[in-house]
């Protein structure tokens, strides 16, 4: 073999897309390509229009290697969006100005449903008219003509990577444009590098124009102290996916998630509370790698994570989980809607539409009837109590949104079910602070023996772990209502103790409720879009069984043992995430001022126990499938 050839493959290796090893931060490629654009950034940093010139031309190329063709699909995104804000920007009607971002939004959710939900609403068409209609990519047939060639498969969707997250900020900038909360980017390298920025583009955070544009043409400058804290992020970050992340992934819980029945019930409960800390590593670790990377280049994104397993209730997790796209439902679902102050049109049309799509996916019209039975007691509620409309209304658009951010996720019931549990949790929470604490012990007092009653009498898996659940509330409940009695006694306030074991009570509860919503998210995440819901269904089904079935408590113990690397992984990762956030701040800053040469060896250990932990075949990131 000549040199000119070994130049020639070297190259096509290097400019290929591999669709089977799209360039992940986890990889020395990634890593490699980052140094080249880093050391070029280095060349005419202070030069701003080369600067972010260049960066948007990195950009593209990363796309391109991870996701191929649909490269062209991102570049019309921003397009169409840069003279979309900038239309709406001139006009001076407010009604015109709502037709375009009407018509902008359209095309951007347009694309994103063609491609996330393309066989959901084909099955739907299909069974409702009785058609046989067959799903093919429309993009693939129309570059297989220009080509003139049959280049690209036509014969599956492939969801494009991040588009989701591109989507949202594309339609969060027009919308913010006809808001009057920012001008339209004059230039076009700065909006194109805007939406397509490298470190969050394929997996978030979700970027607010408001929040980066300024950055765009900001002096660079990296102190030396941030510079410390950029590699310490990024180091986190691959700490949290290499070693916590994927490590449990591939030695149990994957294993146990793709055959559940092989497992016992304790195995399943593991694994499931595994994947509530692997999908936390994995996606707050991207957020981490991304942070550290965007920051040595002179650029913050927005904070997306927040230790969210310290959340004391429902409401306060999703205040710190995925903060970016918690913020972007807010804004741009939930108060459209009518937020706290109303019911707007959207809202009951979310409601019929929500009967109508559960009772697809779940085969039965059962669904719409009690959609339609729940929404009918609400409403006669709030027709009888006019002092509580206000709260019903709150409830019902919070319970929409949550239900939309799980359809967002993917067309499955199973992320149908995520969503309607975490809404539900919320609207619990919001009607559970309003009672008094002897109403709170009835409460679940009650539901703890239906619950128990349900257990015996009709032996389902299901009402096993409703008892043992509700049993455990139970006793918490009980504990707080005693205390309190005693302290309301005293007249005297709860003393620092009493308040520690309460904040870790709420905390140790919605740990767990959030982690059994994970069983529905889990089920319905990796799989094919056109057997997504019947697989996800059965996996969780089956979990569920194991879970709530028959346990052999003596074998507990040596099941234990066969996984304990596992179990202790989980335990110290655990422990990490409930440290006080002054004492990681503490350390972070002792890293940042370490100096450079001791940084150094640091971080050349920190890569050798990384060695150790990465698997033959590297785990993508979670996000990227959304």
């Amino acid at each position: 073999m000549n040199l000119w050839t070994v130049i020639q493959d070297f190259f096509g290796a290097l400019f290929a897309f591999d669709q089977a090893h799209p360039l992940l931060f986890t990889q020395f490629y990634f890593w490699a390509f980052f140094a080249i654009v880093f050391a070029v950034f280095s060349l005419f940093h202070s030069k701003v229009l080369l600067r972010n010139g260049f960066l948007f031309a990195a950009s593209l190329f990363f796309y391109y290697k991870t996701s191929g063709v649909f490269l062209a699909l991102l570049l019309f995104v921003i397009v169409y969006n840069f003279f979309a804000a900038k239309w709406i920007y001139r006009l001076k009607s407010e009604r015109w100005k709502g037709v375009v971002v009407g018509l902008s939004a359209l095309v951007d959710l347009g694309l994103l449903a063609y491609f996330k939900y393309a066989y959901f609403i084909t099955d739907f068409v299909n069974n409702l008219f009785g058609l046989s209609i067959e799903v093919h990519d429309v993009l693939g047939e129309f570059l297989n003509m220009l080509t003139g060639a049959a280049v690209f498969s036509v014969d599956a969707i492939i969801l494009p990577v991040g588009i989701s997250f591109f989507t949202f900020q594309a339609v969060s900038y027009v919308v913010d444009v006809k808001r009057c909360k920012i001008e339209p980017v004059q230039n076009f390298l700065d909006f194109g590098f805007y939406l397509s920025f490298f470190p969050q583009l394929v997996a978030g955070p979700i970027v607010r124009a408001s929040e980066f544009i300024a950055q765009l043409h900001k002096p660079y400058n990296l102190s030396r102290r941030w510079f410390g804290i950029a590699i310490f992020w990024i180091m986190n970050g691959l700490l949290k996916k290499l070693i916590l992340a994927d490590y449990m992934a591939v030695n149990f819980a994957d294993r146990v998630f793709a055959n559940p029945l092989m497992f016992s019930g304790f195995e399943n409960l593991a694994a499931l509370f595994c994947y509530s800390l692997q999908v936390y590593a994995d996606f707050s670790g991207y957020t981490d790698i991304a942070t550290g990377v965007a920051m040595l280049m002179g650029f913050y994104l927005p904070k997306n994570f927040d230790s969210p397993y310290k959340a004391v209730n429902t409401q306060q997790f999703w205040r710190r989980w995925h903060m970016t796209l918690s913020r972007w439902l807010r804004d741009y679902l939930y108060i459209p809607l009518g937020g706290n102050r109303n019911a707007t049109p959207g809202t009951y049309i979310i409601i019929i539409a929500v009967a109508v799509i559960g009772s697809f996916l779940s085969g039965s019209w059962w669904v719409a009837v009690a959609v339609a039975a729940i929404a009918g007691g609400i409403g006669l509620w709030a027709w009888k109590h006019p002092g509580d409309r206000k709260l019903i209304t709150t409830n019902i658009n919070s319970m929409n949104t949550m239900l939309l951010g799980g359809l967002w996720h993917g067309a499955s019931w199973n992320f149908m079910i995520w969503g309607g549990l975490n809404g539900l949790g919320q609207v619990i929470y919001k009607v559970w602070t309003r009672r008094s604490m002897g109403v709170k012990v009835l409460i679940i007092t009650l539901v703890t023996a239906l619950c128990g009653t349900l257990s015996l009498t009709l032996h389902y898996p299901v009402w096993n772990m409703f008892f043992v659940w509700t049993l455990i509330i139970w006793i918490g409940t009980a504990v707080k209502g005693i205390i309190c009695h005693f302290d309301r006694a005293k007249r005297v306030e709860k003393s620092p103790a009493a308040e520690w074991l309460s904040r870790a009570w709420d905390i140790f509860q919605t740990f767990v409720f959030i982690t059994f919503t994970r069983l529905f998210f889990r089920s319905g995440s990796n799989l094919d879009p056109a057997l997504a819901n019947e697989e996800a269904w059965n996996t969780a089904k089956n979990m569920v069984n194991q879970i709530g079935g028959h346990w052999d408590l003596s074998l507990v113990p040596s099941m234990a043992a066969a996984h304990w690397q596992v179990l202790v992984l989980f335990v110290v990762g655990m422990i990490i995430h409930w440290l006080p956030e002054r004492f990681k701040r503490r350390y972070r800053i002792w890293f940042a001022k370490l100096p450079l040469a001791v940084m150094a060896i640091v971080v050349a250990l920190i890569v050798f126990v990384f060695c150790q932990f990465i698997t033959a075949d590297l785990q993508s990131f979670i996000y990227f499938q959304f």
